[in-house]
Parts: structure tokens; C-alpha cells; sequence
């Protein structure tokens, strides 16, 4: 009974997180995911029975008719849904909880050829796009998201968004969990980790950085003048101009400031309007 029971579920979860998912028909028989977790379930049961070689068997064949490859040795939670799947590669001592979802392209894989674990454990609700490589014997925390090609090498914490090579959280403006759950729901299930509300914390960095320097300049622009009012010539200051040195995120059409602090030429002209 508990077999038909996680059949269902699995059918049914495609609906939730596919909107080209039509029918139950369709989904046995066009879905290369739903194919390869029910091998997966069959290969992993004669591997805890000690029937080692033949469910390594049976996952090469799997992943002949797939694209998938999971070893039989990994365990998989309830609901987990493999959207497209070709190139997909779950290691021996992965652990997947319930709900998750994988992309085309995914790797979870270890970075050692020592035995014992050596690749990542997922929590509950975690989503990881197109391309991503989450590689090492570590968590990844419940309702994480990790971006599309990200390589992810150290724990993720739960509820945050990772994105770049290496990963790193995505922080937009603070690093309050409120921040970074609207940043995960704006990311969704986007496969490519590519939507425009999603900040590139390389320039969100660098920015904030800018916003300080120009800050510096003007402090000391006004004390030049303060100088000079009271009869010292400090000489004129020799600060090159920072226009147009702002970063913008890629995934923007409208040029949007990561750090949402003015354009770096425009407080580059008001430093000089200070003069």
C-alpha cells in the first residue's frame, strides 16, 4: 500500500510545480523524472537488501533510458520532482528530504575520494536550478534555493537564496530573514535562477564600497572649504572623477542599482557641486 501511496504522491507533485503538466498519462509516460525516482525506488530497495550489483544494474539502465543518474545508494525523500532531468547526477551517499526539486543539469557530488560521506544532504523544500553543482558532505537547509549554474562547496543555511561561483547568499540591503524570503519567493521554481528582482551581491558589495568613497570625498571636500574659511589653503584636492563606475544585476532591463544608492556619476556631479 505505501508504495502506491508514494506513487501518487510523486504523480501529483509534478502538477504542483509544472504548469505544462496536463494529465496523469501524460506524466507516466512522457516524464523522464518520474521515471527515474520510481527506478530509484526499486533499485534502492535490492540495495539495502544486498543485491548491490544488480540495482547498479538497473540504475545504468535507468539512466540509459533517462538521462538520469542516481545511485541506487542515495535516499530520496516523498515528492521529489526532477522537472526536464537530462544530465542530472545524484551521488551514493546523498541524502534528499521530502518536496524538493532538481533541474536539468543538477550535480550532487563529492569533492573526496575517501569512503563514507561525501555528498550534500538536502533538507525539505529545497530548490536547485539548471546546471547548479552542489558539491561536499554538508547541509543544505530547508526551503533553500540555489541558483542556476551556482557551484555551491560549503552548508547553506535554511530559507536562504545561493547564487554565483563559488555560491554565496544573496543579501539585498541587510541580511534580515524577511529580505531573503522575498528573495526566494520572487526566485521560485525559476529554473535559471534569472528573474529581474534577483540582486548580484558581487555588485551589491562593490556598490556599497562606492556609496563609502564618495561619502570620504565629500567630507573632504567640505573640509577643504572649512579650511579655507578660516585662512589656510589646504591646496586643491587631486580625487579622480568615479562616473559611471556603478554595477548594475544582469538579470535588470532597466540598469536597477543593486545597492538602490544613487548612480555613482550622479553623486560623482553632486560631490562636485559641493566645491
Amino acid at each position: 500500500m505505501a508504495f502506491w501511496q508514494r506513487l501518487r504522491e510523486d504523480i501529483y507533485s509534478v502538477f504542483d510545480r509544472d504548469p505544462a503538466a496536463r494529465n496523469v498519462f501524460e506524466v507516466l509516460t512522457a516524464y523522464p523524472g518520474i521515471h527515474a525516482v520510481l527506478f530509484h525506488r526499486l533499485n534502492h530497495a535490492l540495495w539495502n537488501l544486498g543485491l548491490k550489483w544488480l540495482a547498479r544494474f538497473l540504475s545504468a539502465i535507468a539512466r540509459w533510458l533517462t538521462g538520469i543518474e542516481i545511485h541506487p545508494g542515495a535516499r530520496i525523500g516523498r515528492r521529489f520532482f526532477i522537472d526536464h532531468g537530462m544530465g542530472v547526477v545524484i551521488g551514493e551517499t546523498a541524502e534528499i528530504g521530502d518536496d524538493c526539486t532538481l533541474y536539468q543539469g543538477v550535480t550532487l557530488g563529492g569533492t573526496s575520494w575517501s569512503k563514507g560521506k561525501r555528498h550534500p544532504t538536502l533538507g525539505n523544500n529545497v530548490v536547485i536550478g539548471a546546471g547548479a553543482k552542489v558539491l561536499g558532505p554538508f547541509k543544505v537547509g530547508d526551503h533553500a534555493r540555489i541558483g542556476s549554474n551556482s557551484v555551491v562547496i560549503k552548508e547553506v543555511p535554511a530559507r536562504a537564496t545561493v547564487v554565483g561561483v563559488p555560491g554565496r547568499v544573496v543579501e539585498a540591503g541587510g541580511t534580515t530573514d524577511d529580505v531573503r524570503r522575498e528573495i526566494a519567493r520572487k526566485l521560485g521554481f525559476d529554473a535559471y535562477g534569472a528573474t529581474p528582482d534577483l540582486p548580484d551581491p558581487e555588485a551589491h558589495a562593490i556598490n556599497q564600497m562606492l556609496d563609502h568613497i564618495h561619502a570620504l570625498d565629500r567630507t573632504v571636500r567640505q573640509l577643504c572649504q572649512t579650511l579655507r574659511a578660516a585662512g589656510i589653503e589646504p591646496g586643491e584636492p587631486c580625487l579622480p572623477e568615479l562616473n559611471g563606475c556603478a554595477l548594475h544585476s544582469a538579470t535588470s532591463q532597466e540598469g536597477w542599482s543593486v545597492s538602490g544608492a544613487p548612480d555613482a556619476a550622479e553623486a560623482g556631479r553632486n560631490a562636485g557641486a559641493s566645491m
